[in-house]
């Protein structure tokens, strides 16, 4: 018995080694589905982020649940894309999340940010019954220096943030900072392979104009020359009037814009008003993943997404 005690010890130790080991992982929280993706790619192999805005909700409309509220609490590292987004996170963060780390991505070094457009078919200012939701709009829309935040739609500014969320969790989890680098390594490599695929996949329908529910493409645009031409809403709180309908159907009758895209979380029935009686057909694009399941590759497929649903609708109108 007493051979067998010394390997009893060292099996004890090592249990004890390795449960140590997981319980030192960071307890990280993420705010929505494309970021929350990015943390779990530098996370994959060490733990798991928890995130907020599950399934098809979204954080322009999003109210806390209990279970939110509790996952702050324990959380060490937050990650949020910030103030311009996810409006609803702001007095969590204040209290909830006050013993934790507070990662703002849209202050990552080296993003490209946009300015967001107005004028137009992109923000209605003075169309009567337009003139109010134009002001509600623009009020949400500048109170943060008037940068659009839908920041995740060009891969390099994806690599921009994995870059911070890598440098963050290193500092907070050293004993994990080797892991997270290759896993970040690992992900540019496949952020660089998107953006090829992306490029071939738009090409054939580059110079084709469309109209799509909010204006929250802009980095995908700029990103790969497609050709937005409006947009029927600017904030989707803020559901658009008469007016605004009539204007957006105008500008796809005088552009020949082949197609007018819907959000899956967002009332179809404004897409149908502004197509009827023109030429265009209806797609659907889904800016924040809102049909995918969380996980590593789901920031893959929703920019894959994005550009197949693109090259389909715009081909098929040709």
């Amino acid at each position: 018995m007493r051979l067998k005690k010394p390997l009893l010890s060292a099996s004890s130790l090592l249990l004890l080694a390795a449960g140590a080991a997981h319980a030192e992982v960071p307890n990280v929280v993420v705010s929505i589905k494309p970021i929350h993706s990015l943390v779990a790619s530098i996370m994959q192999g060490i733990g798991e982020p928890a995130l907020i805005v599950e399934g098809a909700a979204s954080p322009h409309t999003y109210s806390m649940k209990p279970s939110n509220a509790s996952a702050l609490e324990k959380a060490d590292v937050v990650f949020w894309v910030g103030h311009g987004l996810e409006a609803f996170l702001e007095k969590p963060l204040e209290t909830l999340g006050s013993g934790a780390k507070i990662v703002e991505l849209d202050d990552a070094p080296g993003l490209e940010k946009l300015k967001f457009r107005e004028g137009g078919a992109f923000e209605a200012h003075d169309d009567g019954d337009e003139h109010e939701a134009g002001a509600h709009e623009e009020g949400h829309h500048h109170d943060e220096g008037e940068f659009d935040m839908h920041l995740w739609l060009d891969p390099d500014n994806a690599k921009a943030m994995a870059a911070e969320i890598e440098k963050t969790l290193a500092e907070v989890d050293p004993d994990n900072a080797a892991a997270y680098k290759a896993n970040l390594d690992a992900l540019g490599t496949r952020l660089d392979t998107l953006d090829k695929t992306l490029t071939e996949t738009v090409a054939p329908i580059k110079d084709k104009p469309f109209v799509v529910f909010h204006d929250a493409y802009q980095y995908f645009e700029h990103r790969y020359r497609v050709k937005v031409a409006g947009s029927i809403t600017v904030s989707p709180e803020t559901l658009p009037g008469a007016a605004r309908l009539k204007q957006i159907h105008q500008k796809i009758v005088e552009l020949g814009a082949t197609c007018v895209f819907a959000e899956p979380q967002f009332e179809p029935k404004l897409v149908n008003i502004v197509l009827e009686g023109t030429p265009a057909k209806s797609g659907t694009l889904d800016p924040e993943a809102a049909t995918l399941d969380a996980g590593p590759d789901l920031y893959f497929q929703l920019m894959e997404g994005i550009g197949t649903s693109l090259k389909t609708c715009l081909s098929s109108g040709s």
